[in-house]
């Protein structure tokens, strides 16, 4: 099976499946003499469980460490990360072996590979994530080494917008207060209120995270085809939930005039708008990198839905087991990761694009 690996010089390569022994990651292009541990990954795991407050699986997540590091630094050879799974409930979906839930890959995965594990989705689970964050830990560490820090957050849940970047209400140390990590107090209670709402109605939501890069060094970016924002899109677009992405501007540009949406250099050299998010021609200006993501609901819901079977069949089914109502504010640590795999791929790239 392809498609497993991310990077090009900060190669990761994720797997096991969402009912499987474990889940991990193999980190191949790591320097050596980097400070890590156990603790540095499961900081990010943790941020990435859903607790009892959501009513899903909630798994411990503990990291192991099998090879890489050595007395608390890495040895510059492959990095390999375990977290074995423990609170598996496979039998939830012995009634689904047979029938292709809908919004999800079930039908898809056996129309390519003719098999599928159809325990929690296996590999097209949202667990697979896990991988990611754990190896996105150890990507964060190199980026800080560099001054580079990533904040994302939920902008939009549940159709609630919360107040944007810059605007009144907005506050950075309220994103991980809440467990929605939206950035304003008032507003993550009217959220939460209608995310019990729909629960109650046996039915999900969606929403939009906000993701700001800072400290980024002008000069990031390969292009024509490895653009910084080309990466960055595959990378977020990757996560399974994710449906669609805008740097700066965004969709917004296609509505301005060039003289509005042009990112002008003033007399010290500076770029003085950032309607291109950071980004010029693929690589980084210098300013904060900023971009959005929009990501669906959960398409695992108990209300009642039509869903094909394996002979062809429309059945009507009610999706038991344990499932996040929106699993938006769980995306933020992914969405922090895939950023920290890109960037730090192409930090190490910027070493060798001149002498």
């Amino acid at each position: 099976m392809s498609g497993n690996t991310f990077g090009t010089i900060f190669k990761v390569t994720t797997f096991g499946e969402s009912h499987g022994a474990a889940m991990g990651c193999v980190i191949d292009g790591c320097p050596a003499g980097l400070e890590l541990s156990a603790a540095d990954i499961e900081k990010e795991l943790i941020r990435r469980r859903p607790g009892k407050a959501y009513g899903s699986r909630d798994e411990e997540d503990e990291p192991e460490i099998l090879s890489g590091v050595y007395e608390g630094k890495t040895l510059g050879s492959p990095i390999a990360i375990i977290v074995r799974n423990s609170n598996q409930k496979s039998d939830d979906y012995d009634e689904l072996k047979d029938i292709y839930r809908p919004g999800h890959a079930d039908f898809t995965w056996q129309a390519k590979y003719g098999f599928r594990d159809h325990r929690g989705g296996g590999r097209s689970s949202g667990r697979e994530t896990l991988c990611r964050v754990a190896a996105g830990a150890v990507a964060k560490k190199i980026l800080s080494l560099s001054g580079i820090k990533i904040t994302a957050w939920t902008s939009s849940v549940a159709g609630i917008q919360m107040p944007s970047l810059g605007e009144a209400g907005f506050d950075f140390e309220e994103i991980e207060r809440n467990t929605l990590r939206v950035p304003e107090k008032n507003n993550a209670q009217k959220a939460m209120a209608r995310i019990e709402e729909l629960r109650s109605e046996g039915d999900s939501a969606g929403g939009i995270i906000s993701c700001l890069v800072t400290g980024a060094a002008a000069g990031l970016g390969e292009p024509v085809f490895d653009k910084l924002d080309a990466r960055l899109a595959s990378a977020v677009l990757s996560i399974g939930a994710c449906k669609g992405i805008e740097f700066g501007a965004g969709f917004a540009a296609a509505g301005l005039k060039g003289s509005e949406n042009n990112d002008m250099l003033s007399d010290n050299g500076k770029i003085t708008a950032n309607n291109c998010g950071g980004i010029l021609g693929g690589i980084s200006s210098g300013q904060d990198i900023f971009f959005k993501a929009a990501f669906k609901p959960t398409p695992s819901i108990s209300k009642p839905q039509k869903a094909l079977d394996s002979e062809g069949r429309i059945r009507e089914i009610e999706i038991k087991g344990r499932h996040d109502v929106c699993i938006v504010p769980r995306a933020v640590s992914v969405v922090e990761a895939m950023t920290a795999l890109v960037l730090a791929d192409f930090i190490l790239l910027a070493r060798a694009a001149r002498l």
